[in-house]
């Protein structure tokens, strides 16, 4: 069995400047899929459940799909709960099998996100598990503007909460498709400079592939959330397929066409994040 704490990844990763995808997954297809492409570049992953996915499938089934995957591959794997809102949803994660949640307080006051993160961080550890707190609102593309993480803020956040990650937003935007924009990278060191939690980029996707391998190696970026370029591979990888024979209507051999294509888009994402 290979399935390991997100504190386990991101240490090692910190320690030998490389930086490991939170692949969000919707569904059996894309998990076996990005499993296979890790095992083919040799790196650890991390399997993700966010808010979509757990509106399709119960944390429980997702728990379960996440362990068997984990014990029938060599390479380390991550079984992350993102964006939970809730104490109740994460403890439900943890009862079901995931090694690590993050709690998203983010669009709360200073003090609250601080008290409720260290309650469910505390929950986390007393079960083994590790956990994941965000200070400064990360926006999304066409929808909520993001609120930058306060450098000061984000080492008192950390030392209060005692969270194994840190999700920061340093420019990051969720749901971003084009790689127009970047990172602030002097904001990355002022937040840096005051705390040793490896730090965790969501929106990934909108980050300039460039940026995302030399931060990946010469920063504490252990972590970069990867789901809009993903989905979006899956997703031309499906209507090719329906397309390409509509006499078809077995699903599950129109998904079979989907595997090749989103393992070979998940290896180029992952190649970025390999150390040096």
């Amino acid at each position: 069995m290979t399935l390991v704490t997100l504190e386990n990844a991101l240490q090692n990763a910190l320690k030998n400047n490389y930086a490991v995808a939170g692949l969000v997954t919707l569904g059996w297809e894309d998990m076996k899929a990005y499993v296979e492409a890790a095992e083919k570049e040799n790196c650890p992953v991390i399997l993700q459940a966010g808010p979509s996915c757990r509106q399709h499938t119960p944390l429980p089934i997702l728990g379960k799909m996440f362990n068997y995957l984990a014990d029938n591959t060599d390479i380390p794997v991550v079984a992350h709960l993102d964006h939970g809102y809730s104490l109740e949803e994460c403890k439900i994660a943890i009862d079901s099998g995931f090694s690590s949640v993050m709690y998203d307080g983010s669009r709360k006051s200073l003090n609250k996100n601080i008290d409720e993160t260290a309650k469910i961080c505390e929950i986390a550890h007393s079960a083994g598990v590790s956990c994941e707190g965000e200070i400064g609102f990360v926006g999304y593309s066409g929808g909520e503007e993001s609120a930058g993480t306060d450098p000061e803020e984000a080492s008192l956040f950390a030392k209060d909460t005692k969270i194994d990650a840190m999700a920061i937003s340093v420019g990051n935007v969720h749901l971003q498709e084009n790689k127009e924009g970047g990172l602030d990278e002097d904001r990355i060191r002022s937040i840096e400079a005051l705390t040793d939690v490896p730090l965790v980029i969501h929106g990934g996707s909108g980050v300039p592939v460039k940026q995302r391998k030399y931060l990946s190696r010469n920063s504490k970026i252990c972590k970069f959330n990867i789901g809009t370029e993903l989905r979006s591979a899956f997703g031309s990888a499906l209507r090719n397929a329906v397309n390409a024979d509509h006499s078809r209507f077995d699903r599950v051999q129109i998904l079979k066409d989907t595997h090749k294509p989103l393992v070979d888009k998940t290896r180029s994402v992952l190649k970025a994040f390999k150390p040096a």
